[in-house]
């Protein structure tokens, strides 16, 4: 993986793993090891998580952060990387709007929504410093992922 390949994935990753917390959900692990079918992964931990009042929406926005946190660090979305989260995506969308058009008009909804959490200093600044302590160590805990977050928020 070149360079700037795997900044671009560290970002990715970083961005789902900022979301998860924010949506909170607890995370194992955040990697930039590739794996068969993957670039990278976040692992969040099952049936840990504090309720939010609309699960589906949090789950969208997980699964969008990845593809607006890399195209933010990059000027540009890579679809083709985020093919796998674009189609987890649009099958919540279709459960939640029913036709392809509403689904449509949801997902372009979340991405907004997506892209004004991650706009938020504290909230970047974690992603920041999680993509480059994965572009250093290939992956980090959960616990540092959130340590991280939890830094920023309090130094905002």
């Amino acid at each position: 993986m070149s360079e700037a390949s795997r900044t671009l994935t560290a970002y990715h990753e970083a961005g789902h793993a900022v979301m998860a917390l924010l949506m909170g959900r607890s995370i194992q692990k955040v990697s930039i090891i590739p794996s068969e079918n993957r670039l990278g992964a976040v692992t969040i931990q099952k049936g840990r998580a504090k309720q939010v009042q609309d699960k589906l929406e949090a789950e969208m926005l997980i699964l969008l952060a990845g593809m607006a946190a890399e195209g933010r660090k990059s000027g540009q979305y890579n679809l083709t990387g985020a093919a796998q989260d674009l189609r987890q995506v649009e099958k919540l969308a279709m459960m939640r709007a029913g036709n392809a058009r509403q689904a449509t008009k949801l997902i372009r909804k979340t991405l907004d929504k997506t892209h004004h959490l991650l706009s938020n200093n504290a909230t970047w600044t974690a992603v920041k410093v999680i993509a480059k302590e994965l572009e250093e160590h290939d992956s980090i805990s959960g616990r540092a992922a959130r340590h991280h977050l939890e830094l920023a928020q309090q130094k905002s």
